[in-house]
């Protein structure tokens, strides 16, 4: 049996532009988007499976040169679920963040915090049965950026989640609980509804962290409905 879509809540989402984050000035579009049907292998495929993914794909401590990365140890993990609450098997979550000064392994890249040499600050897995992930990393340093004269971005993980077809793919960020650079955050506070910036904050999970070694964080993704997550690049979900 096949479940209604669910409405989705257009107030949270931010308008294309948005002049408190000033890049969207020259990013927003000008005229109306196309629409451009997608062919049969495009929906279809390709499936993922363990094959390709190396046993350090998830652990960003180690996955970059094999030694331990710096900074504060972290888990992050949850459900990627439907609208429903029904779990998402198979789905591919890639993620990549900053290093724990903020600064991101690019060459684009030019902020005075240093490169930490054992983290590349990516990694990627498929959800179990449950549609559960896990990833262990460091937690990522706020970083400044050029908005305004002292605009910084709070801490946060960019995440991709890939369903059955190449173009079935949604992006978004994940914000940890209790950032003080959260009412400050201008790309966040595009977002008009703060019960949408909630849903991509992940909470304290003490349950899950490993005693003398990692905090951990949760954080469930939903493609869609009335508890969608917030998604940058389709904001209708999946």
């Amino acid at each position: 049996m096949t479940a209604e879509y669910f409405q989705r809540e257009r107030r949270w989402h931010p308008p294309a532009l948005t002049p408190d984050y000033k890049t969207t000035v020259a990013r927003s579009p000008r005229l109306p988007l196309l629409s451009v049907e997608n062919s049969l292998s495009e929906i279809t495929g390709p499936t993922f499976s363990h094959a390709p993914l190396g046993p350090l794909d998830h652990d960003l401590l180690l996955n970059y040169t094999g030694e331990q990365a710096i900074g504060e140890r972290t888990i992050v993990h949850g459900r990627v679920l439907d609208q429903n609450g029904r779990p998402v098997k198979g789905a591919l979550l890639e993620v990549w963040q900053a290093n724990a000064g903020g600064r991101y392994r690019h060459k684009k890249d030019g902020y005075l915090a240093p490169l930490d040499p054992n983290f590349g600050g990516c990694g990627r897995c498929l959800t179990d049965e449950n549609g559960y992930y896990f990833f262990r990393t460091v937690k990522p340093g706020a970083y400044p950026f050029r908005n305004y004269s002292n605009s910084w971005r709070m801490a946060h993980i960019h995440f991709s989640i890939f369903g059955a077809g190449m173009t079935q793919r949604l992006i978004t960020q994940m914000y940890f609980e209790g950032d003080p650079l959260r009412a400050q955050d201008p790309i966040a506070n595009t977002i008009p509804d703060q019960a949408a910036i909630d849903r991509l904050v992940a909470p304290l999970d003490l349950d899950a962290s490993v005693p003398l070694d990692c905090l951990a964080y949760r954080f469930d993704i939903v493609l869609r409905g009335r508890r969608q997550t917030m998604f940058e690049n389709k904001l209708e979900g999946a």
